[in-house]
């Protein structure tokens, strides 16, 4: 919720997704965010999806790009993301198989 008199607070860290509206992302965004929440439900204090364009798929963490589209070339793997984001969150923590790597 916000605060008193229209002052904005957030809960950190934040999440934000940035997805291209043009390309219809917004299921994508939105999944991801559904399973960085469930992953890190004590540790993410507020996820936010933002509407783009241009093709841009991009996660960030407190103003730190986590993953691009245009700079890695694609969508991510969901265990590289979530690897990513623990790095960044709550390093040290195991993720189990999401940690496993493939053979």
């Amino acid at each position: 919720m916000g605060g008193i008199l229209g002052v904005v607070t957030t809960r950190e860290p934040r999440l934000e997704i940035e997805y291209c509206t043009q390309c219809k992302w917004l299921l994508r965004a939105g999944w991801t965010a559904q399973e960085l929440l469930t992953t890190f439900t004590e540790e993410l204090g507020e996820v936010a999806l933002i509407p783009g364009t241009g093709g841009i798929f991009d996660v960030r963490i407190g103003g730190e790009t986590v993953w691009s589209r245009s700079q890695q070339g694609g969508f991510p793997d969901l265990a590289e993301l979530k690897q990513a984001v623990r790095d960044r969150i709550a390093p040290g923590r195991d993720l189990g198989h999401s940690d496993r790597r493939k053979s």
